[in-house]
């Protein structure tokens, strides 16, 4: 893993390539951007960012979504997905926030990961955007950003949150959490657009050439072709055979056939009337119609 001094360089840099990442969900309030942060799993900010403006005009504090019903919230939030188990969530959060909390929304991680839908990521968001405390939310984007370029080691949110903490001061952990969530949305994406990046000289994953990037592609230069056969070589190869065979078994019946006339042939030489078919030219047709070949099992 990276240290701490480079940790830093790497987060300037990311900085520098996202200028005033912040979340891109919309709220006014630590209750809006709770509602919207649990409204978000499994689904984007922006499909919530057109759901919650009318959510909050009919909601706009705990008071009022405590008295919800799931019948009346789900069509609202339906668009989301998992609308049934979001409406659970948000209903119990709002009624655990009227009788644990006055209403308000806590300044702590052990308060609001007692809530009803919100977990460790979650808590984190509205700490760090919404209340003042420093947090650094790990989703799916952060994990696989840090982990390649090198600044944390595994898919344990809990163990990539303590790493990343380690390696930066406490005032930038939501803007490091920010600037990686968006460098996993635009540039480092499961195909990564290396040639763009601007910490690519300090990523591990770049400088393995575990990469898509067309110029690393380049300079490796084009792959040796193989020159062995390839099942579908062998298998035209085995259609030729056969083929083959089926043709020399046609030509030898030719030979060995008795000299009839040919059902079907125009006229006879001389004569003014039709060719009348030979007995026992049905047969012929059927002997040459036949195949040669076994019976496939």
């Amino acid at each position: 893993m990276k240290s701490p001094k480079d940790a830093v360089a790497i987060f300037d840099a990311l900085d520098e390539q996202h200028p005033g990442a912040d979340t891109e969900l919309h709220f006014t309030n630590a209750f809006e951007l709770l509602t919207a942060t649990i409204l978000s799993a499994q689904s984007t900010d922006q499909r919530v960012n057109m759901v919650t403006p009318a959510l909050f005009k009919r909601y706009p504090d705990a008071a009022a979504l405590a008295r919800a019903t799931p019948e009346e919230l789900e069509p609202q939030i339906h668009s989301t997905g998992f609308f049934r188990a979001k409406s659970r969530s948000l209903i119990g959060m709002a009624q655990a926030l009227m009788e644990q909390h006055h209403g308000q929304v806590p300044a702590d991680m052990d308060a609001l990961t007692a809530l009803p839908g919100v977990g460790r990521k979650t808590a984190n968001v509205v700490l760090g955007h919404a209340l003042g405390v420093p947090g650094l939310p790990v989703d799916r984007h952060v994990l696989r950003v840090a982990n390649r370029i090198g600044l944390a080691e595994g898919e344990d949110a809990v163990k990539v949150e303590a790493q990343l903490c380690a390696a930066v001061p406490a005032e930038r952990w939501t803007r490091a959490s920010d600037c990686l969530i968006l460098h996993g949305r635009r540039v480092c994406k499961p195909k990564p657009l290396c040639n763009i990046c601007l910490v690519q000289d300090a990523c591990d994953y770049f400088r393995t050439g575990a990469t898509t990037d067309a110029r690393k592609q380049d300079a490796a230069g084009a792959q040796p072709r193989k020159t062995g056969a390839t099942a579908s070589d062998a298998g035209s190869a085995t259609s030729r055979q056969r083929s083959a065979k089926g043709s020399a078994a046609g030509a030898n019946r030719a030979k060995t056939a008795p000299d009839k006339p040919v059902a079907g042939a125009s006229r006879r030489a001389g004569s003014s009337k039709p060719a009348t078919p030979a007995k026992g030219a049905a047969g012929a047709r059927l002997v040459r119609g036949s195949s040669s070949r076994k019976p496939r099992s």
